[in-house]
């Protein structure tokens, strides 16, 4: 699969991760909450991983032009390593968590947002398919490197079912999505 498109596929899984944590945001859910912010540490610890271990250094390495927007994409990972850290120090029931949880959500909006708007165009400008694919398949063995669910977790699933789990994980764009691209975005079915 095409590293853009796993990265995208990413940030939209955080992102419905963020519509449910929203979501529950008041105090009679603090175990979903917790639950939740949990699988978002998770994806954002292997994401930032593979990000920093092999897409940065990929993109500096054939666009001059793209240095720039890598530097400040390794400082916004920073500032989320600098939040996971505190949250992980605090317990749900205190104000701080949920505070320092927004400030996280807003953060990584913001950072998936610059990435896909300003980012990802010169990348895919800068190289071809063939390319973005042997880089997704480093992303792919990295991500399972790191105990994270892959493509070949899902793969088997069928479209409805695929169709129900991204409804259900309220994932963006899902409507417009294949089976391919929804079984590379939803994180897998739990027990």
């Amino acid at each position: 699969m095409d590293a853009l498109a796993i990265l995208i596929a990413d940030h939209n899984r955080v992102r419905g991760l963020f519509a449910r944590f929203n979501t529950a945001n008041d105090a009679d859910a603090v175990d979903e909450m917790s639950t939740l912010a949990e699988q978002i540490i998770e994806e954002l610890t292997v994401h930032t991983s593979i990000e920093e271990t092999h897409f940065y250094p990929w993109v500096v390495s054939i666009s001059d032009e793209t240095k720039e927007t890598v530097s400040e994409g390794i400082e916004e990972h920073h500032v989320v390593k600098t939040l996971i850290t505190e949250i992980q120090s605090l317990q749900p029931d205190q104000p701080e968590w949920a505070a320092k949880m927004t400030v996280l959500i807003e953060n990584v909006e913001h950072h998936a947002e610059e990435e896909e708007e300003e980012l990802f165009p010169k990348v895919r400008s800068a190289t071809d398919a063939d390319a973005r694919e042997a880089l997704g398949e480093t992303l792919e063995g990295a991500k399972k490197e790191l105990g994270a669910p892959v493509l070949a977790d899902k793969i088997d699933l069928t479209l409805t079912e695929l169709k129900e789990l991204a409804s259900d994980q309220q994932i963006p764009g899902r409507s417009d999505m294949d089976h391919d691209e929804l079984a590379a975005t939803v994180a897998p079915p739990t027990a």
